[in-house]
């Protein structure tokens, strides 16, 4: 007891847990305790505004809709695909397997450019489509919400599905035919009920991200009343001295996520079923017209999945004159012009971002050790502290932020630190995940060797732990760097004048029409982004899609 004392990690948890107290909590703190201010100095809470103003349980219910809706349409494109895809063998099934890359390396601010390029107002498509006589919504609103995101999402219904009905074990629909049970029937009655728990959370998964999307909530939102963008709009509009109804409308987000999050946890845990390893089901061949309908079906889901980096790039060398895109005519003067004239959102998108991913692997290297080979009374605490930025919304982190360290002991308001710390916080629970599944299966009495032999408990984390980590470290890193750079929603709360990345200054050209330029930035956002993932999986051989938990 005595030697551990001394050692570095029981000196390690009490700081770890203060910088998380500091950078984490605190903001959040000063979420709650802002809304209970009052509002322009009128004596009514933050809390008093949004239970008087329409608007504002306008926004909340459409909110609640949206997530309903998009996570049902989600759930509809998602979970077909993974049953047939995990029960069938068709032409073009190994096209399905970049899904998941896919969504990874699309930003959603270029998701929302892709899909008003192609059927906004003056949309490529839509445009063809009116010649042709057919007239189809406006894509601004419930139409363009709820099909951009479904597309988007469904790929968190589809992976989480999948690997349920891969760990299946067929010996027990083969038994319950066996007793003469039809095909369809057993599968409801045995496949569903194990299956449902990963079901219900990629549901309610895909619920929280629409609740606390920004980025296609504002952009094509319409008029459509959302609470991620009254939140933005309460923010940028009010001044720092008085953030009481954006830290209400930041506290209704936080609150409904951690509702949704900890439904998900109560409903995995009471649903659980245990099997026992076995055979998973054959893979059935399919021939003829079924083998062609549905290869047809994944290829049209994997289309539109691809349509936002094809048209991105399309746009990218289309010449334009101010908002007109003049499709067909080719031009490089869009490339030209981000890369010499205005190269300053791509520095400060590559310096952020890689700040910030080497700080959220040191951190989640240090608390991932912690937690799972160092565990003491306090270590819990620092596990569920980790987890807390699941249930914070970019944009109620980025106000947080702004509340607690805009003077004081600490000002960080119009720094890079800013940034960066948002990114940090925004991504260190991807990063510890992934940083902490080799733990597991280390051995202990590799480091008690270590030890014994006098090498101090810091010096033998470096070399002899850290070595062993190197390939989750890696594949942290990589997932850490792709997410943080395309990051919107909570740095463009945080940033300042001349501190723009390209996310920020994508939103800022498409909210001007300016699309073709968009473009621009937008190719060079998805090659800053795809260029770490081929390097780690193609020439380091590095798995950034393991199950490994």
């Amino acid at each position: 007891m005595n030697f551990e004392t001394r050692s570095i990690w029981f000196w390690l948890t009490p700081a770890l847990m203060a910088l998380l107290g500091l950078f984490l909590l605190y903001p959040v703190i000063n979420i709650f305790y802002a809304s209970l201010g009052t509002v322009d100095g009128k004596g009514a809470s933050g809390w008093l505004v949004l239970l008087s103003d329409p608007r504002y349980g306008r926004a909340i219910l459409n909110t609640i809709l949206l997530g309903g809706a998009v996570t049902i349409a989600a759930m509809i494109i998602g979970v077909p695909l993974a049953y047939l895809t995990a029960r069938y063998d068709y032409p073009g099934k190994s096209v399905v397997s970049i899904l998941p890359l896919v969504t990874l390396v699309t930003p959603e601010v270029i998701v929302a450019q892709t899909w008003l390029m192609m059927l906004g107002n003056n949309g490529l498509l839509r445009r063809w489509l009116v010649d042709i006589g057919l007239d189809i919504p406006s894509f601004y609103g419930w139409f363009g919400l709820i099909t951009s995101m479904a597309f988007i999402y469904y790929t968190y219904a589809y992976i989480g599905t999948l690997a349920a009905i891969r760990g299946f074990d067929r010996q027990l629909e083969e038994a319950a035919q066996s007793l003469g049970t039809s095909p369809i029937r057993s599968r409801w009655h045995v496949l569903v009920p194990v299956v449902l728990p990963a079901l219900l959370a990629s549901a309610l998964l895909i619920f929280t991200l629409v609740v606390g999307n920004f980025a296609l909530a504002t952009i094509l939102g319409g008029r459509v009343e959302l609470l991620s963008v009254l939140t933005y709009q309460a923010s940028v509009s009010e001044t720092s001295a008085n953030p009481a109804l954006q830290s209400t409308l930041a506290s209704v987000t936080i609150s409904l996520v951690m509702m949704t999050l900890f439904l998900q946890r109560w409903i995995v845990s009471r649903g659980r079923f245990e099997v026992t390893q076995g055979r998973p089901a054959r893979e059935m061949r399919l021939s003829g017209l079924p083998a062609i309908g549905l290869a047809a079906a994944a290829a049209l889901v994997v289309v539109l999945s691809l349509l936002p980096l094809v048209s991105v790039v399309v746009g990218a060398f289309t010449l334009a004159r101010g908002p007109v895109m003049r499709w067909g005519q080719w031009t490089t003067a869009n490339m030209e012009r981000v890369l010499v004239n205005a190269p300053a959102p791509l520095v400060n998108s590559l310096i952020y971002a890689a700040c910030a991913t080497v700080i959220a692997i040191v951190l989640s290297a240090l608390i991932g050790y912690l937690i799972v080979r160092k565990r003491n009374a306090v270590t819990p605490l620092l596990d569920y502290l980790t987890a807390l930025p699941l249930a914070l919304s970019g944009t109620a982190l980025g106000i947080g932020l702004i509340q607690s360290f805009n003077g004081g002991f600490l000002p960080l308001t119009g720094t890079a630190a800013i940034i960066v710390l948002a990114y940090v916080i925004r991504r260190l629970p991807f990063g510890l995940r992934n940083a902490s599944s080799t733990l597991y299966n280390i051995p202990k009495s590799i480091e008690e060797a270590s030890v014994s032999l006098g090498v101090p408990p810091g010096r033998t984390f470096l070399k002899v732990v850290v070595p062993m980590m190197v390939p989750s470290l890696a594949a942290a890193a990589v997932l850490t760097w792709t997410t943080t750079v395309a990051e919107l929603s909570a740095s463009i709360i945080v940033y300042s004048g001349g501190r723009e990345t390209m996310p920020i200054q994508i939103f800022k050209l498409i909210d001007s029409g300016l699309m073709a330029q968009a473009s621009a930035y937008g190719l060079l956002l998805v090659t800053v982004i795809l260029l770490p993932i081929v390097i780690a999986t193609s020439v380091f051989k590095i798995d950034l899609f393991s199950s490994r938990s």
